[in-house]
């Protein structure tokens, strides 16, 4: 474990980045030219005494370097079963699902990253089990206002919840509970994560509305570099990308029952804050030929937390996985990211680490 992370400290960054069931809400934004959601019933039946809540990380639709095969079954083939056991499953969609338009990058072939698969493969993320996305990240404009728009209609046409834009909030209902989620990052086309009084008024509405309340953030800086969480903010070429401890903690202070990051791209501790659990980052989920798989960078996890109706938590696992071939998750056997988040917790929050067990249960 110390060998890997020593040796993963001396590799560089990894990229750059230049630039419904669900009633949400959703202000006047000139930015996001949206189409109408639908909504789905209240599932009937007696209220559960639990919850159970899966969250992986980035995942890539396509890019230049190729689109996953069977209209995108192929990233997600060996995981569905796993991700189709749960009550509410959700991934963190880094690109569009669109076509046409001007990328970010221009004619940038350097350390300038765009993501872009067709709208149909939309479906796969259903196949695979995702019940919703978020969008709060540094690659939802990777094709512009018209990317995220053609990013919305396919989702929406495959019933897929999402959440992300400035000052939404998405309820879904499961056996009879409310879940809201809110989606941040640093970005124009989210909710701000650096303006913590907008946390608060965000997270504080959410809760109004909802028994659960989840908040999905776009966290750190990037690569085998970022795999501690520092105290202060944390920026990447340049870039501000906040305070995350502050962030997180000011989001559960505010009502939060669980906090999940994502895009630093390699794992990152635990935290256990007031009885809730903060994921500050489960890595690369997904992608196809554009994620570096060596050492640390092909580590990855599937977190499942189980809660009750009222937020308790009362249990879960980290499923340990590893990036094969293209950028594909498969279970891994040898655990190893169960012994790499113990140890960064340990290093990042002491007594406050969440310790998992070695199958990874806590």
């Amino acid at each position: 474990m110390k060998r890997l992370i020593a040796t993963g400290a001396l590799l560089a960054i990894w990229g750059v980045a230049a630039y419904l069931w669900a009633p949400v809400v959703i202000p006047d934004n000139p930015l996001l030219p949206v189409g109408p959601l639908t909504a789905e019933a209240a599932d009937e039946g007696e209220q559960p005494r639990e919850l159970s809540i899966a969250w992986v990380g980035d995942i890539t639709p396509g890019s230049r370097y190729g689109n996953p095969l069977d209209q995108g079954r192929a990233q997600f083939a060996r995981m569905r079963g796993p991700l189709r056991q749960h009550d509410l499953t959700i991934g963190n969609l880094e690109g569009t699902l669109s076509v046409g338009g001007a990328s970010k990058c221009g004619t940038d072939a350097g350390q300038c990253f765009s993501f872009q698969g067709p709208p149909e493969n939309a479906a796969a993320f259903r196949w695979a089990g995702f019940d919703l996305l978020n969008l709060a990240n540094n690659h939802a404009f990777d094709f512009g206002p018209d990317g995220q728009r053609q990013t919305l209609e396919a989702l929406d046409g495959q019933r897929l919840a999402s959440t992300g834009r400035p000052g939404q909030i998405t309820v879904v209902r499961r056996n009879g509970v409310r879940v809201a989620t809110v989606g941040f990052a640093p970005y124009e086309w989210a909710s701000e994560l650096r303006d913590l009084a907008e946390v608060r008024r965000l997270v504080r509405a959410a809760r109004r509305r909802a028994d659960l309340v989840l908040v999905l953030a776009h966290l750190g800086g990037e690569g085998t570099g970022a795999i501690n969480v520092p105290a202060g903010r944390e920026s990447l070429g340049g870039e501000d990308r906040g305070d995350t401890r502050a962030f997180a903690h000011t989001a559960i202070d505010s009502g939060a029952d669980l906090v999940l990051g994502s895009g630093p791209h390699v794992l990152r501790g635990i935290e256990h804050y007031r009885g809730k659990l903060i994921a500050y980052s489960l890595a690369n989920f997904a992608g196809w030929g554009n994620f570096p798989t060596g050492g640390a960078l092909g580590l990855s996890g599937l977190l499942t937390v189980r809660l009750s109706p009222d937020g308790d938590l009362r249990g879960g696992r980290l499923v340990p996985l590893r990036l094969d071939g293209p950028g594909i998750p498969t279970p891994d056997p040898s655990r190893e990211s169960v012994e790499v988040v113990n140890e960064l917790g340990r290093q990042d929050f002491g007594g406050a680490a969440l310790r998992l067990l070695p199958d990874g249960s806590f």
